[in-house]
């Protein structure tokens, strides 16, 4: 008796708390969020994860956010997604503490507004700055597509990860010197197939993207006319003065004294086996 009263208290204690933990976590959910972080969360999802996510969570190169999120801790669950990314996927790691440019209260307020559509509650997001005109761009000899148009897409779709001048973000570098006989080709292959194992998706539609091969031309076109950034090289670790004396003469002088200690160590311990 005394072993299954034990054991049902060994029971019941946890239930309780996971009980009482759900109850708090969905009371803590039921309030009404503050309207002007859901606002903010708003503004930041259309500037960052809207390219990717939809604009309204509906998924696009990337998953779906507009659904009922099962978890106790939904918002824990969100947060940690957006802050360490998800290994294997192309969701990169958002948070500043690795790496990426949101700040604690960003990613915050990007998990109240990604949250909102659980309840059904989508706020309208303030209209972005209209565009200027930008210089024309002339294309390069013997690559096909429309640099032009190259640029438009560029901003709609791939400065989010890879900066404005494509000097890269949380995305890679583009503004660089492609290797190979037809850089071009090599950019279009990336554009279209991704690239495994990276945060890098695939964005043509035959791979379940949003872009049609005129368009992946033209975005390679544009890519290919980046301005290369220059990007210092790693200079080599000056030597210390202690590495640079073991290298010299002062590493031969300590290898004779501790010869010269062995030995008469041995000397010492034949003596006394003498005597």
């Amino acid at each position: 008796m005394i072993a299954i009263h034990c054991l049902s208290r060994f029971v019941f204690v946890p239930l309780i708390l996971s009980i009482g933990l759900a109850v708090w976590g969905s009371t803590v959910w039921a309030q009404e969020p503050d309207p002007a972080i859901v606002e903010e969360g708003a503004g930041l999802f259309a500037e960052n994860c809207a390219v990717c996510h939809g604009e309204d969570g509906q998924g696009r190169v990337g998953a779906t956010l507009s659904k009922d999120w099962p978890s106790i801790r939904p918002d824990l669950t969100v947060k940690n997604i957006i802050i360490n990314g998800v290994d294997g996927t192309a969701m990169p790691a958002w948070g500043q503490a690795k790496g990426g440019p949101f700040t604690d209260s960003q990613v915050e307020a990007l998990v109240t507004f990604i949250l909102s559509w659980q309840t059904g509650g989508y706020p309208q997001i303030s209209p972005r700055p209209t565009a200027t005109l930008a210089a024309p761009i002339t294309p390069l000899p013997d690559v096909q597509g429309d640099p032009n148009r190259g640029a438009q897409l560029f901003a709609s779709n791939c400065v989010i990860c890879h900066g404005e001048q494509g000097e890269g973000r949380v995305g890679a570098n583009l503004a660089k010197d492609w290797a190979g006989i037809r850089p071009d080709l090599s950019v279009q292959s990336t554009i279209a197939n991704g690239v495994r194992n990276t945060r890098m998706p695939a964005w043509s539609q035959e791979k379940g993207g949003p872009l049609t091969s005129q368009e992946i031309q033209d975005l390679t076109a544009f890519v290919l006319t980046l301005p290369k950034t220059t990007v210092d090289q790693p200079q080599p670790a000056a030597e210390t003065e202690q590495s640079s004396w073991f290298a010299g003469w002062g590493g031969l002088v300590l290898f004779l004294v501790l010869l010269v200690a062995v030995l008469l160590g041995a000397f010492y311990f034949q003596e006394r086996k003498k005597s």
